[in-house]
């Protein structure tokens, strides 16, 4: 197609395309006409070969060059002319132009329809272009009327509007600048009204305005000024935070945070927090120690400030150590209470945007819970963190000063208040004080061994010069009247410290920071109370009142009246029951026979050392109550006080190898065990050191005591005084006291002794603590062995004639002498009840013993004779049931000790041989 439009060229046509601008070209082009169409048509045609013919034309007549076809033509002739090659060759050439003028008229009449449309809408086309000019032509003359119609004047008058419109706008910014401009002083107003959140805000807002309008050029200036303000904001912010950790108040850190939330650092307010917390620890007690190390050295020299805080606290007085150790836990305490405080902040406020949260929109949500945790996590974490620092800079000031040097109240005091303030720490993060602990543990054994081993030799020297008087008491008496046991008695409050709190606590416990959270101290210096200053234990003679001494020293025999004192006084000492006022006449004549307490008030039996014992048992009870970690060693030094006690009674009192011999008064194992431990254990039996004794033994000897001796002027070889017996009842009831009193203490004991060493306290009750009743049979016996004189009975039965033929109705005089004897005994025993009130198992074991020795002495009497008739025997009978009967008067103890013993063995007489051999293997352990 391509080829028959370039040869359509050459020959001077033009396609309708290419035509359409030129219309006379169009109009001068000769269309063939109908008759040559058909004539074309018609003629016969062969497609291929018109195809070919068109192929076979040259290539150059198909060129858009320009050339002369002609010349081209002509310029082929050879230079010799052949006509008949012409014509061939014009044959030809007519052929392919035939072939395209055919090929032309079937593509015209093919394109005919498409041909006349476009030239109709060629057509359309210059109309419309036509009617747009002309309306082209009225738009051009009627904006010439309307500009000649418009006026300078409007024109003028729209102008000065907008000019004053953009005016206005700059008036606007000018006074925003202006407002900007002055917004410092603002600023300054709201940081010292300590309005931090909207200083920032009005900051930020100032910072959002001035890029607003950053395109005038003061402005650049003042988003400088801005920005340096907002960075003084922040610098004050940390100052204001850093002012919560000594004194905390809610409204001033609400608006800290706040401020943090609205520069959107609230993690970093949070680690800045916690430095300013570390740093106002240190800052705390280096000023608290350096205050006092300043004060007591008199002058205000700076090198006490250069100095580092562990050196600063080896410049503290022991006068001035327990003051700046309080103060220092009262600012220590400040901080805690702050940092609990802050905590509880964020507890509250935590839930309060939780529950917002869930009620608003979640947008922001999970950034806020990110923040809320990282907050409760560091706030956890700072806990154990903030209580070291604190044990840390208390162990350092403790190390600073040897607490050996204090007396044991200001030592006492020290670990009040080191006790009270691991009690903080327990409860602030729930610390067991490792650090503390181990540190005043270490102090407080080593300064307690040698307060031990002090109070050890001053109770040697106390027994040593006691003459066992009795310490007259009330009768009311209980040892937590004692200064040294109040702590057991009063209640666990606030204001009182831990060595003053009973072992059990109410239900529900108030923590301290509960308690102080806002107001108060636990580390408050506590003024004694009056009535821990005075004791109203003894009474001014032993006597309740005068009365009461005047008719207790009535002399009235069986058939005279009781006083009404002395039965208001009356009480059982077997069950220990409450005097009973309604008590029968019959019932006081009865037990007046061997009851020898009933001239006297029923007070406690006790001496002064007694009573400086039970006290210094108080003030280790004090010491296991504050400083628990030390309560084995504490309890292990006061088992020691009780060892000593006891083996001192044992040793002034119950010793006596010739009695123990006759297997008689012998003390029970048990007995005999403790006090061999006691002897190896706490008794040093040298006189002297040995100069050759290795360093572990003399380290041994350290921990020992020499064993006490009786004082010259305590006298036991007088009968008139039954051989000391009021000074031996005053010593083992005074240890029979202690011992009830250590019962009593036992659940105190138990409750602070830790669970690995609880079998040590129960093998001192039960095989220490038990055993001091059991002193009162070997003590009371030598005196039952001398107050009777056994040997002049014998001498007596040795005189009397037993080989008697006739049965005889008089008893021998032996038995008179022997119950005169028994009747003196009674009187000397209500002679020393007017010193020492004799309680009821006292007396009873004193006339068990004496009637069990006059007993095995008449035994002794009877086999001692040669010669006996049946009749003898008799008289034997005779003269015991005569003893017995008149000894049954003067005690009320039944049964009679041995009676059975006696009677059996005067039977004996009448078994035959193989019945005495019997009866003698049965009964061998009776006899000595």
């Amino acid at each position: 197609m391509q080829k028959i439009k370039s040869l359509m060229t050459r020959q001077g046509l033009k396609s309708p395309p290419e035509s359409l601008g030129d219309l006379s070209a169009i109009e001068s082009l000769r269309v063939p006409g109908k008759e040559e169409f058909r004539e074309l048509r018609e003629q016969p045609s062969d497609p291929q070969a018109e195809q070919e013919l068109i192929n076979s034309i040259e290539q150059v007549y198909f060129s858009t060059d320009s050339f002369d076809i002609v010349k081209y033509e002509l310029e082929k002739l050879p230079p010799v002319l052949n006509l008949q090659e012409l014509e061939e060759y014009r044959d030809k050439l007519k052929q392919q132009q035939a072939a395209v003028s055919k090929k032309v008229a079937d593509l015209i009449l093919e394109k005919q329809p498409a041909y006349v449309k476009e030239l109709e809408r060629v057509t359309s086309l210059q109309t419309g272009l036509q009617l747009a000019a002309v309306i082209c032509t009225n738009g051009r003359r009627h904006l010439n009327i309307a500009k000649e119609g418009f006026t300078q004047a409007s024109l003028g008058l729209l102008a000065n509007q907008r000019k004053r419109q953009l005016l206005i706008g700059l008036l606007k910014s000018l006074r925003t600048i202006k407002t900007l401009q002055r917004t410092d002083v603002r600023l300054s107003e709201m940081l010292e009204e300590e309005d931090y959140p909207g200083a920032i805000q009005l900051c930020l807002e100032c910072q959002k305005a001035a890029s607003t309008f950053k395109h005038y050029s003061c402005i650049s200036e003042l988003n400088s000024k801005l920005q340096d303000t907002l960075e003084q904001i922040e610098e004050q912010l940390d100052v204001a935070l850093s002012k919560i950790c000594k004194n905390f108040d809610i409204n001033h850190y609400t608006k800290v945070q706040q401020a943090y939330r609205l520069l959107g650092k609230t993690q970093t307010a949070m680690d800045q927090l916690h430095m300013h917390f570390t740093q106002a620890i240190h800052n705390t007690v280096f000023q608290v120690v350096l205050g006092y190390v300043e004060l007591c050295s008199g002058n205000t020299d700076t090198k006490f400030q250069k100095l580092q805080y562990k050196d600063l606290c080896t410049h503290v007085t022991p006068d001035s150590y327990i003051p700046c150790l309080a103060d220092l836990c009262k600012a220590l305490w400040e901080v805690m209470l702050s940092y609990y405080r802050t905590m509880e902040w964020h507890e509250k406020h935590d839930n309060e945007d939780t529950t917002s949260a869930s009620e608003g929109s979640n947008m922001g949500t999970e950034e806020t819970n990110f923040d809320r945790g990282y907050i409760k996590k560091k706030l956890e974490h700072g806990l154990t963190r903030i209580w070291q620092d604190v044990q840390l800079k208390v162990k350092t000031y403790l190390l600073g000063t040897d607490l050996s040097i204090f007396k044991y109240d200001d030592f006492i005091f020290v670990l009040d208040i080191i006790s009270r303030l691991m009690q903080v720490g327990e409860e602030f993060c729930g610390s067991k004080s490792e650090v503390l602990q181990e540190s005043i543990r270490k102090q407080s054994v080593n300064y307690f061994k040698n307060y031990h081993r002090t109070r050890l030799d001053e109770l040697r020297m106390f027994l040593e010069n006691e003459t066992w008087e009795l310490c007259p008491v009330k009768s009311n008496f209980s040892i937590l009247q004692l200064h040294e046991f109040k702590f057991m008695e009063q209640s666990r409050s606030p204001s009182v410290s831990p060595s003053k709190q009973p072992a059990s606590t109410s239900s529900k416990t108030v923590t301290l920071f509960e308690q102080y959270c806002s107001d108060g101290n636990p580390f408050e210096i506590q003024a004694n109370h009056k009535d821990e200053e005075t004791e109203d234990v003894l009474a001014s003679n032993g006597y309740e009142s005068d009365e009461q001494e005047k008719s207790a020293y009535q002399e009235y025999d069986s058939d005279s009246d009781v006083p009404e004192e002395l039965k208001r006084d009356y009480v059982d000492e077997q069950t220990g029951d409450a005097p009973v006022k309604s008590i029968s006449r019959e019932t006081l004549k009865s037990r007046k026979k061997s009851d020898y307490s009933l001239n006297k008030v029923n007070a406690p039996i006790l001496t002064n050392t007694t009573l400086n014992v039970i006290r210094l048992v108080g003030k280790y009870m004090q010491m296991m109550n504050i400083l628990k970690p030390i309560a084995f060693d504490v309890i292990h030094f006061t088992s020691q006080l009780f060892d000593y006690y006891l083996y001192a009674i044992y040793t002034f009192f119950g010793r006596n190898d010739s009695l123990e011999s006759t297997g008689l008064g012998l003390s029970s194992s048990r007995l005999r065990t403790t006090l061999n431990r006691i002897q190896e254990s706490l008794i040093d039996l040298e006189v002297s050191a040995d100069p050759t004794a290795t360093l572990t033994a003399a380290e041994e000897r350290k921990e020992k005591v020499p064993s006490p001796h009786l004082s010259h002027l305590v006298v036991l070889t007088s009968g008139d005084t039954l051989y000391g017996l009021a000074e031996r009842v005053v010593a083992t009831e005074s240890l029979v006291f202690l011992a009830e009193q250590f019962e009593f203490l036992q659940p105190h004991l138990d409750a602070v002794m830790p669970a690995v060493k609880k079998p040590f306290l129960q093998q001192f009750y039960s095989q220490t603590v038990s055993t001091a009743s059991e002193l009162r049979k070997p003590i009371y016996w030598i005196v039952a062995g001398k107050a009777i004189d056994y040997e002049q009975m014998l001498l007596l039965m040795a005189n009397v004639k037993w080989d008697v033929k006739e049965i005889m109705s008089q008893h021998n005089i032996y038995v008179d002498a022997l119950l005169k004897e028994f009747e003196q005994f009674n009187r000397r025993l209500n002679e020393v009840s007017k010193r020492v009130r004799i309680p009821l198992p006292v007396s009873n074991i004193l006339w068990e013993h004496c009637i069990r020795l006059a007993n095995r002495t008449i035994v002794e009497g009877y086999a001692n004779v040669k010669k006996c008739s049946n009749e003898g025997r008799a008289l034997m009978q005779l003269d015991f049931q005569q003893f017995l009967m008149k000894l049954e008067k003067l005690t009320d103890i039944r049964p009679i000790p041995d009676k059975e013993f006696v009677e059996t063995y005067i039977k004996a007489y009448y078994l035959t041989e193989n019945d005495m051999e019997r009866w003698i293997k049965e009964h061998r352990f009776h006899q000595g």
